[in-house]
């Protein structure tokens, strides 16, 4: 199907022909089939660059359909579509993004040209720019073991990449957050999801967070050595049982000249679960020496009324999860006003990651949202780019 296309399915004959001509009005080869057995045919000979799929259908219903296309590693654009409540339709299009699909969006019926044109562009190739995905590594098959990531560590194969926060009121810098990547000789860049819970089974993760610390500290103390922007590092709750931890981290800000006010420690909510009482001592020692500390992925676990109430955090840190659904879905933004308003309430700052669009980031703005993070202010990079980028930013003529 050359050009723009699209493959509608739908077991509403009408419905499905309406879509297919609307499609068409906008430019599009399109067709539409009813039965899933013709869809899935219809995919292969036509690699469509959209698809519409309805969520209510007798034989396969469309979150299947979706987790089949999943399995295929399809990679059209898909649309969903349903007379259903938004509830729901916000439940499908996360459903598929966690599949990994390519969801550009959810239509509810009856559908006008206007929404669909909306969600496919102009009809003459535009689209909405994407964010790229990070590089990494070719590891789907890749099983991280003890003996290599303790010879990475020997190695110091593990690098640090710096996202900067901004504050959403001037658009000033505010700061970064150290993320750690590990540069496999043979396998490239592989991300934290796959390294950072192997460290954890394993026994592993405080060497991991120690060069960690060491190398993001002595990047932040050269490269902005006095000034009120701060550093995040993240901890991993297997790291709440070291008595050791608070001094260890207060010595590494004085051996780099560095404030510990500078510095923000990110935990997520069930961090603290571990060990309560010594987890509560660690983190009132962090606040006496001077350090902030963050509740990240607020909102995601049982506990987080909970652990906000019971631990001294400074920052609360919307999850991205809700930032990125913000502009589809009114229970996220809901629950996104909600937490900006509960950190505000506490005196807390409140800061917002995943931030990817303009719209998103106005409306935070508009909440009185205090940082924000994410694609569209900047991706994570390394630390002498992280350095030129605040230099600019800061220049009175941005």
């Amino acid at each position: 199907m050359p050009g723009r296309s699209i493959l509608v399915l739908d077991d509403d004959p009408a419905v499905g022909q309406t879509i297919q001509w609307i499609a068409e009005s906008l430019g599009f080869q399109a067709a539409f089939v009813s039965r899933p057995e013709d869809f899935f045919r219809l995919l292969d000979e036509l690699s469509p660059e959209f698809i519409t799929i309805d969520l209510v259908m007798p034989e396969l219903d469309g979150v299947e359909i979706m987790r089949l296309l999943a399995g295929r590693k399809c990679t059209s654009k898909i649309i969903i579509s349903s007379g259903m409540g938004t509830r729901v339709l916000d439940a499908a299009q996360r459903s598929a993004s966690e599949h990994g699909l390519d969801i550009v969006g959810v239509i509810s019926k009856p559908i006008s040209k206007e929404a669909l044109h909306l969600l496919v562009g102009d009809g003459r190739g535009s689209m909405p720019p994407v964010p790229e995905e990070e590089p990494k590594a070719d590891a789907d098959n890749f099983e991280v073991e003890k003996s290599g990531l303790q010879g990475a560590l020997d190695r110091h194969e593990f690098e640090l990449a710096y996202q900067p926060k901004i504050q959403c009121k001037s658009g000033a810098p505010a700061g970064f957050e150290a993320l750690a990547r590990w540069r496999h000789p043979d396998r490239g860049i592989i991300m934290p999801d796959r390294f950072i819970p192997i460290a954890e089974e394993t026994g592993l993760i405080d060497e991991l967070s120690a060069q960690v610390f060491d190398q993001s500290l002595e990047w932040f103390s050269n490269a902005f050595p006095l000034g009120e922007l701060k550093l995040s590092l993240n901890i991993s709750a297997k790291s709440l049982v070291d008595l050791h931890l608070v001094d260890s981290l207060f010595d590494l800000c004085r051996k780099y000249y560095l404030a510990s006010d500078r510095i923000v420690l990110e935990l997520t909510e069930t961090s603290a679960m571990t060990d309560p009482i010594l987890s509560l001592d660690l983190m009132t020692r962090f606040r006496v020496k001077g350090f902030q500390l963050s509740i990240d992925d607020f909102g995601t676990g049982f506990s987080s009324m909970v652990q906000l109430a019971r631990l001294p955090f400074s920052e609360i840190k919307v999850d991205r999860s809700f930032v990125m659904n913000a502009r589809q879905s009114q229970e996220s933004r809901t629950i996104i006003k909600s937490v900006i308003d509960l950190g505000h309430s506490l005196g807390l700052v409140t800061t917002a990651e995943g931030v990817e669009d303009a719209e998103t980031f106005d409306y935070l703005n508009g909440l009185g949202c205090d940082l924000a993070q994410g694609y569209l202010i900047a991706r994570p990079m390394p630390g002498e780019t992280a350095r030129s980028w605040t230099e600019q930013r800061m220049a009175p003529s941005h």
